[in-house]
């Protein structure tokens, strides 16, 4: 594994069709479970002072909890207004039920 590679969480830690907040290398992260997929992105929502792991997650968007934007936690891509700026997305890895986190 390169130095980038950071344990974020257990992997069961994630619950299913759920996101939780985790702080890695010093970064607030977003977990995410989708279908049995797990996803990362910052945990900040990039049009306003907001947690995403507050907010509402429907199938592979989340849905900031203080205006309503979505991203997709797949891609980091900004769905809707009021959002115009992707959120970072990080790739991840699961080896031996540990999720990691690629902070590059």
């Amino acid at each position: 594994m390169s130095d980038n590679w950071i344990e974020a969480a257990s992997r069961d830690a994630i619950p299913g069709d759920d996101v939780i907040g985790v702080v890695v290398g010093g970064r607030e992260i977003a977990l995410y479970d989708v279908n049995g997929d797990v996803f990362a992105t910052d945990n900040a929502c990039t049009h306003g002072n907001a947690r995403l792991c507050d907010g509402f997650l429907d199938g592979h968007e989340i849905e900031c909890p203080l205006h309503q934007g979505k991203f997709d936690v797949r891609t980091g891509e900004a769905m809707c207004a009021p959002l115009t700026e992707a959120v970072r997305r990080y790739p991840i890895r699961i080896e031996a039920d540990k999720v990691y986190v690629d902070l590059g």
